[in-house]
């Protein structure tokens, strides 16, 4: 039983390990890094473009908040907060759009494309 069981594990391990000897190696294939590139600033333009929009309704909120209030004091600050804050998130849309933009360009020019 001893000798029948060696030449049987010898045969499963050539059936096996054979196709991993024998197998071609896989490269990575060529991607052309312009394409990320252009997804990704794709990307930024279409989430700047929803910041911008979204800081446009809470401007139109905030000014109708403001034009309406009647002198009370409570909705008058809450529309101005409102304004300020619509401002602030609209300024570092911006600047993040910009930054983006920057460092895109310098790293295509650090890297090549």
């Amino acid at each position: 039983m001893k000798r029948l069981r060696s030449p049987l594990i010898v045969a499963i391990t050539i059936l096996v390990g054979t196709p991993l000897v024998l197998a071609h190696p896989a490269f990575a294939a060529d991607t052309n890094v312009t394409h990320v590139e252009d997804f990704i600033r794709s990307i930024i333009q279409v989430v700047a473009s929803l910041a911008g929009l979204v800081a446009t309704g809470f401007f139109v909120v905030g000014g109708f908040g403001y034009i309406t209030s009647s002198g009370n004091p409570e909705r008058l600050e809450k529309s101005k907060h409102t304004l300020v804050y619509a401002a602030v998130g609209l300024a570092i849309v911006i600047a993040a759009f910009v930054i983006s933009n920057i460092v895109t360009t310098l790293a295509t020019n650090a890297f090549g494309s």
